[in-house]
């Protein structure tokens, strides 16, 4: 019989729209099961200062970036939405503590963060400070409170996970020596490399690898996980440093030009913007790679790593 080419284009564009992953929808679906599962983590009681506080710098929107990290690694390696989301709202409370704290007088001195007003403008320095505290403190026992269906061995190595992530060997010390580095008059790409790795790129790889850790991945696929992690986070922060000097304070939601204002060490200023953007192209390959073995099931993975370099804010 022959063919005319009509009876076939319908099943080819059906395969099209079936293996085609459309990360604008994704996205937008697992931000707002993130942001529903947020909302209800925190209740209002007496005091109900801290935990507007909390609530209002907790819900006050963003990316998302590393609970949907968090998510997607663990259905990736067999696991499921429910085991991981407790673990993807700590990360979320544990960045949003660094925010706040990060925008304080005594670090950044911030007055908007994600196109509102900063904690401490709102509820001055003092409940600010608590209010990173009580985000921090709740992030670990609400990960041993309310995760199900987890080996609980596997459930107390995401603890310990997120306590280094978080503590002097990742987040802290990343900002330790950042707050050293600033004024100075040159500062070496091992040093930047060091604030960078640490600072930002300690939880987003806790982010990734935490998924996988409560769905029991392998060592394999651990260490191909813990690679790409590794090279989205400085990807990120490359980029970050890029829009502080390209996008605008209403594109940002925060304030634009902070880092040469501080006088900061960035990746532009010591490479250039147009080497900082190739070098960030050329993380995000050698992330992609690293998922090459899982095949189309690593799609959401892929398609963050792509996004992590367009992104506008």
């Amino acid at each position: 019989m022959p063919n005319n080419g009509h009876q076939l284009n319908p099943m080819v564009s059906q395969l099209q729209i079936d293996t085609t992953f459309d990360l604008s929808t994704y996205l937008k679906e697992q931000k707002a099961l993130v942001e529903k599962a947020l909302d209800n983590s925190i209740t209002i009681i007496y005091p109900e200062k801290i935990y507007e506080a909390m609530r209002y710098s907790l819900l006050a929107g963003g990316k998302r970036l590393r609970p949907i990290l968090c998510l997607a690694t663990c259905e990736l390696v067999g696991g499921n939405i429910e085991m991981a989301m407790p673990t993807a709202c700590a990360l979320e409370m544990i960045h949003t503590m660094s925010l706040i704290h990060d925008d304080l007088p005594a670090m950044d001195d911030d007055d908007y963060r994600r196109g509102k007003l900063t904690n401490h403008k709102v509820y001055g320095e003092d409940i600010a400070i608590l209010a990173g505290d009580g985000l921090l403190a709740y992030a670990f026992e609400f990960v041993a409170a309310q995760t199900k269906n987890v080996l609980p061995q596997k459930v107390l190595e995401v603890i310990a996970k997120l306590g280094k992530a978080v503590g002097a060997a990742g987040l802290v010390g990343g900002q330790v020596v950042d707050l050293d580095s600033e004024g100075l008059a040159e500062v070496s790409e091992e040093t930047l490399s060091f604030i960078h790795t640490h600072k930002t790129g300690a939880l987003l790889e806790a982010s990734v690898l935490c998924g996988a850790i409560l769905a029991s991945a392998s060592q394999d696929s651990l260490d191909r996980l813990s690679c790409y992690a590794q090279n989205i986070g400085l990807a990120f922060q490359i980029v970050d440093d890029i829009l502080d000097i390209t996008a605008t304070t209403e594109e940002l939601g925060k304030t634009a030009g902070k880092d040469i204002a501080a006088q900061k060490a960035t990746y532009p200023s010591i490479w250039g913007l147009e080497k900082s953007r190739s070098q960030a192209q050329i993380l995000v390959q050698n992330a992609k790679a690293e998922l090459e073995v899982f095949g189309e099931k690593a799609m959401p993975l892929t398609s963050l790593a792509d996004y992590i370099v367009s992104r506008t804010n």
